[in-house]
């Protein structure tokens, strides 16, 4: 692959990405890249990574792993929302207590906040030796914590990353209406969508309140996700042969699709650089808002 280092040719060969991806990375996911390393002086950073399901957030962050490492001598981890899922056993206590709709993984209220800002504080204090944690989605589950990868040495830069990171709360009047045929259904009385609003204006909003920087990757709007979605569920299938069906991703993205156009309609204006996506995942521009700042959490994530 002309061009690339070997690290950055072996991840686009691993990801099943065309040859021409190697533009996207240089022209978008390498000015990123500097500008993180730029910020990155003596002190760990926490970059938030914000994107709809099937945005490329996985594979963005794979990228700034090589370039921070390769160009800039920086050592990086990822550490996804998904990673940071309550039990099944806590979720279905959730359901049993709450309201069903919370034994699905995925909207705010359904993860271990206290263990995410457990792991943050471990980065910023540089201890050596720890453990980020990892949730099975094969046995929905959280894995065994003698599964969870251990960082060797203190890292430089974590990649925050998930599909409601910096989400913030609703007013509650716009809670009334339902979006979709699964709140009309499933939650008509509102008390679902009022416990994850509820999370987000709690304990969520003070976890994201630690990212340093805020990327967001921007879809031309939520009519796109559900194909994103079902396109990775077809990778899925074909690698292990299990996953979801079309119909069953349908029903699926609307536990998320609030929260989603919530963030499309907001969130631009508060990230730090916005990349926006077309509609074939194809990244169509990229926008500083303002420089990445190396003073701590000076984000702009949460509205002021």
């Amino acid at each position: 692959m002309s061009g690339a280092s070997p690290a950055i040719a072996a991840l686009i060969t691993a990801e099943g990405l065309p040859e021409t991806y190697l533009e996207t990375v240089e022209r978008f996911w390498r000015p990123l890249a500097e500008t993180i390393a730029a910020a990155q002086v003596g002190k760990p950073l926490i970059v938030g990574i914000s994107g709809s399901q099937g945005s490329g957030k996985s594979t963005l962050c794979r990228c700034l792993e090589v370039m921070l490492h390769e160009s800039h001598g920086l050592s990086a981890s990822t550490l996804s929302l998904d990673d940071l899922y309550l039990t099944r056993r806590e979720r279905a206590h959730l359901a049993a207590t709450v309201h069903p709709l919370l034994a699905t993984r995925g909207v705010p209220g359904t993860h271990d906040v206290a263990l995410g800002e457990a792991v943050l504080a471990a980065v910023r204090e540089g201890r050596t030796g720890l453990r980020l944690p990892r949730f099975d989605k094969a046995c929905d589950d959280r894995a065994s914590e003698a599964d969870w990868p251990v960082l060797a040495k203190p890292i430089d830069v974590l990649l925050l990353e998930g599909w409601c990171i910096a989400a913030t709360p609703q007013a509650p009047a716009a809670l009334a209406e339902p979006v979709n045929r699964l709140e009309a259904e499933e939650d008509p009385d509102g008390a679902w969508r009022a416990y994850v609003n509820a999370a987000l204006e709690g304990p969520y909003r003070a976890l994201f309140a630690q990212m340093d920087f805020l990327i967001m990757l921007e879809a031309p709007g939520f009519e796109a996700v559900p194909g994103w979605r079902q396109e990775q569920e077809r990778k899925l299938r074909a690698r292990s042969g299990g996953g979801m069906n079309d119909s069953e991703i349908e029903r699926f993205v609307m536990h998320y699709e609030r929260i989603t156009r919530h963030l499309l309609e907001e969130l631009p204006g508060r990230a730090g650089a916005v990349v926006s996506l077309s509609a074939d995942h194809a990244v169509a521009g990229l926008a500083f808002a303002a420089p990445l700042s190396s003073a701590g959490p000076a984000n702009r994530a949460q509205p002021q």
